[in-house]
């Protein structure tokens, strides 16, 4: 596997109306644009993409959750392809399927020349420090898995299935491995 990482552009929001200012300084502090790259080098996507990170609260992310997947309550990531196929290849029962609408939207063009926009990621600060406490290790290293996660839901994976949840779990691991990343205790 070659060690050509794909250019990235991250754009990274943090709600500061719902996370603490301790907080923004950690977050400040971390190369969060170096996990998205070795997700999708390990995903073997090779040309230069952008995508979106907002970091909000239980409140925010639990209203995202109930207007888009009719779920009223908190979660840890959400993830918004812009992609209308998987840009990953990878088995069919790994991937998210296309939508299925009467009438398909045009599907976004990227002109040539600039990145490829994989979509937004939302990920809830509060629910990373539950989980990170629930499962001993840290808020960073739970942070950086849920990036993963959700870089991996923008390319074209899928965790509705168990294959496609084993392969994400996979992908997440060795993408953390890469970076020195060990879920070690608090």
């Amino acid at each position: 596997m070659s060690e050509h990482h794909p250019h990235v552009e991250l754009n990274i929001e943090i709600d500061e109306d719902e996370v603490p200012s301790i907080t923004l300084q950690l977050l400040s502090s971390l190369d969060l644009e170096r996990i998205v790259k070795h997700t999708l080098h390990i995903a073997h996507i090779t040309q230069p993409v952008t995508l979106s990170l907002l970091i909000t609260g239980d409140q925010a992310i639990q209203r995202l959750n109930k207007q888009y997947r009719q779920q009223d309550k908190p979660t840890d990531v959400l993830s918004f392809p812009l992609l209308d196929t998987a840009l990953v290849l990878a088995p069919p029962d790994q991937l998210w399927a296309p939508p299925q609408t009467a009438e398909t939207p045009p599907a976004f063009v990227t002109p040539p020349g600039l990145p490829t926009n994989l979509g937004d990621i939302v990920i809830s600060w509060p629910t990373v420090l539950r989980q990170a406490t629930q499962a001993n290790h840290s808020p960073t290293y739970e942070l950086l898995y849920l990036i993963s996660h959700g870089v991996l839901h923008l390319i074209g994976y899928d965790d509705h299935t168990e294959a496609g949840y084993q392969a994400m779990i996979h992908l997440q691991h060795t993408a953390l491995e890469a970076i020195d990343q060990k879920p070690q205790p608090q």
